[in-house]
């Protein structure tokens, strides 16, 4: 981390999130289909869908291996950014490369609106809608309905985490697991964890605080805000898919991802969590080639594949 210099922790703050979001724009990459086609290797398509009732249609990028037979399990994965950055080309190289290949997968990014341009409940909602056409058409599609996965990283984490309690509360479509890469759960910003990582996290308490406020807007600080906008406000995490959750030790989201595992064990459900010492958020981004972020991908891709086993 110190190797990134003082640039890599600069906070967003209201005052700089346009500029922020500018710069992200400019710089993150966004492949093409046919460069995620990868000559051939892989099947990919642009979709253009229905979104929720009043709201815009939604993008997915769906792809999976070329030339297999047969229905696939499904990762559907929403991408990072702390809900204000991202897109859902960005991510997909990587996935494909990691998971769609070795584990025989079919991938679904999700292009959700970005806040403060769309605040909750937009983009849930977005992702709700592309999920649910996907089970809809998994036929068409190729996919196995009966094995769809919820997965992201970072604000796609949250809404992961989201997206299984919303299709729990709405009778469906059902996950089988979600995949929570340090997930972005608590508004309220307030962890030992949070203040401990000020300044020091590459996504520390000031950023949050921002993101959060540009997605709720007027119910940012509300005491009734619902689980679907922050699940770490859940009260009951009562049959939920088993989840995977992971997490730096020096990241501001080790408290609250601990103690979303944590309410989920009490809750009688099945929680995989790692804490991975001196991490911080993105650190397998970041430092791709540490033994660190090796181990978490491999643990990562274990859980798929048992979970895929089952």
């Amino acid at each position: 981390m110190a190797a990134l210099g003082e640039e890599a922790r600069e906070p967003v703050t209201p005052e700089s999130l346009v500029a922020w979001q500018k710069r992200d724009a400019a710089g993150r990459p966004r492949p093409t289909v046919g460069d995620l086609r990868a000559d051939d290797r892989f099947e990919v398509e642009e979709l253009r869908v229905p979104g929720a009732s009043g709201g815009p249609d939604v993008t997915l990028v769906s792809a999976r291996p070329a030339g297999v037979d047969g229905p696939l399990p499904l990762l559907y994965y929403m991408h990072g950014g702390g809900m204000i950055t991202g897109n859902a080309w960005s991510v997909l190289p990587r996935l494909l490369r990691e998971w769609a290949l070795p584990l025989q997968l079919a991938v679904i990014s999700v292009e959700y609106r970005l806040a403060p341009h769309a605040q909750y409940p937009g983009p849930v909602e977005d992702c709700h809608a592309g999920l649910v056409w996907a089970a809809d058409h998994a036929a068409d599609l190729g996919l196995d309905v009966d094995r769809i996965l919820v997965g992201g990283k970072s604000a796609g984490g949250g809404l992961a985490a989201a997206l299984a309690l919303l299709t729990r509360d709405r009778g469906g479509p059902t996950p089988i697991g979600q995949l929570l890469l340090s997930p972005m759960l608590d508004d309220r910003n307030d962890t030992f964890s949070s203040h401990q990582m000020a300044g020091r996290d590459t996504w520390d308490r000031t950023s949050n605080a921002t993101a959060w406020q540009a997605l709720l807007g007027d119910l940012y600080g509300a005491e009734d805000l619902p689980p679907y906008a922050a699940p770490a406000r859940a009260t009951d995490l009562s049959e939920l898919p088993p989840a995977y959750l992971e997490v730096g030790s020096a990241e501001t989201f080790r408290d609250e991802v601990v103690a979303y595992a944590d309410a989920i064990w009490q809750a009688g459900g099945e929680a995989e969590l790692h804490v991975w010492p001196g991490a911080f958020h993105g650190f397998d981004t970041l430092a791709p080639q540490a033994d660190l972020s090796r181990d978490a991908r491999e643990a990562r891709t274990r859980w798929l594949r048992r979970l895929l086993g089952r």
